[in-house]
């Protein structure tokens, strides 16, 4: 989290002269976290909402770390730490300080969730919305599901088209052809042989199965699949790839830090989740100019059906099957489908979203009348595996 999104604010903020702070789970052990903020915090937040702990000490340190330090603004992302910290601070903020905003990477409550599960997140949301100043979400679907469960009123909703994506990084002319090369050379793929990608953490939602259960129905002895990431699940999902019978032609890359290049190697790449808020790695195919494939779901629907790949129903292994069928049999077609998509991704470049965040704090500012030169932020989030 701090690495693909918010480090770039902590360095932007800091060089307009704000003080900015930081907390997340390791964050001491990461030393580009260090380096773009004035603070930081490890907390030990746990990504179960149930947690004890997350209810019990957590809760105490963060007014006291708030106390301390007088923040102004303290911006939280993430559904528990959101929860947790909103929580917490809900008595000091009703002296008009610090303001609270709460940026929701995809709500937990969806139309793909369990009916249990959306009315314990949506009510979680709605109690936690009544110490919330500004609300901001990352894809429509939330803003409408905001505004239907009356989460905070219309005037503290904040829609932005993601949290930012450096847009000078991934684009085509900066992976050159010796990259690509050297990939293809790793992944052991020769002439006519074509690679599908899929860059996820190995976690349920990510329905790395329902890619493997499409791949092995392609039966393509030229097509690979390779997924670049980690996750208590890796293994399971490397037993599924044997049991299917398609272990040769299934890769298992781990962390990478060469994801351009991965990308511009691959033919496509596959999202098969049931819940995104706005996926990173389809934005990043698309700057690219790769084509995806993804499932017909919330963030990866904003990004996709304006043009750029194929959108599938969720879970349906056949539908998916078609289109990583239809990006190999018609090359032509597949290039047709990313024709000005990287030109659509411009409004979600990192440089325009930070001026969105600027106007956003300066308002929450003008709302408690604090003068611009004592302003102090705050980032609080859990940790987040590549």
């Amino acid at each position: 989290m701090f690495r693909d999104f918010l480090n770039p604010y902590g360095r932007y903020f800091r060089a307009q002269g704000w003080r900015v702070d930081a907390m997340a789970c390791d964050a001491l052990e990461s030393p580009e976290c260090r380096s773009s903020f004035d603070s930081i915090w490890n907390v030990n937040w746990s990504r179960n909402p149930l947690a004890p702990r997350n209810m019990t000490h957590i809760p105490r340190d963060l007014r006291a770390i708030v106390r301390e330090a007088d923040y102004d603004i303290v911006h939280v992302h993430t559904p528990v730490p959101g929860f947790v910290t909103r929580c917490a601070l809900r008595r000091l903020r009703q002296s008009g300080r610090p303001k609270i905003i709460y940026t929701a990477h995809g709500f937990h409550f969806h139309p793909e969730g369990r009916f249990a599960m959306n009315l314990m997140f949506a009510g979680l949301e709605k109690i936690a919305g009544r110490w919330t100043d500004y609300l901001v979400v990352i894809n429509r679907a939330d803003e409408l599901s905001a505004l239907a469960y009356g989460l905070v009123s219309s005037k503290r909703l904040v829609y932005m088209p993601g949290i930012g994506v450096d847009t000078e990084y991934y684009k085509s002319a900066a992976v050159g052809h010796a990259q690509v090369k050297q990939v293809r050379e790793e992944l052991g793929l020769r002439t006519g042989e074509h690679v599908f990608l899929m860059i996820a953490e190995f976690r349920a939602g990510k329905r790395h199965r329902d890619a493997l259960r499409a791949f092995a129905r392609l039966n393509d002895p030229a097509a690979y699949l390779a997924f670049a990431g980690t996750g208590p699940l890796m293994d399971a999902v490397a037993r599924l790839a044997r049991e299917l019978g398609i272990a040769g032609r299934v890769k298992f890359l781990g962390f990478r830090r060469d994801i351009p290049a991965l990308i511009r190697a691959s033919v496509a790449v596959v999202l098969p989740s049931e819940r995104e808020g706005l996926p990173r790695s389809i934005m990043e195919a698309l700057l690219l100019e790769v084509p995806v494939i993804g499932t017909d779901v919330r963030g990866t629907r904003d990004l996709v059906s304006g043009g750029g790949g194929i959108l599938v129903q969720l879970g349906n292994h056949g539908q998916l099957c078609d289109a990583l069928r239809r990006v190999l049999q018609d090359p032509g077609d597949a290039r047709r489908l990313v024709r000005g998509a990287r030109e659509r991704m411009e409004q979600y470049d990192l440089r325009h979203i930070i001026q969105l965040h600027e106007k956003l704090y300066d308002q929450a500012l003008a709302d408690s009348r604090v003068p611009a030169a004592s302003t102090g932020v705050q980032f609080s989030i859990p940790r987040q595996s590549s």
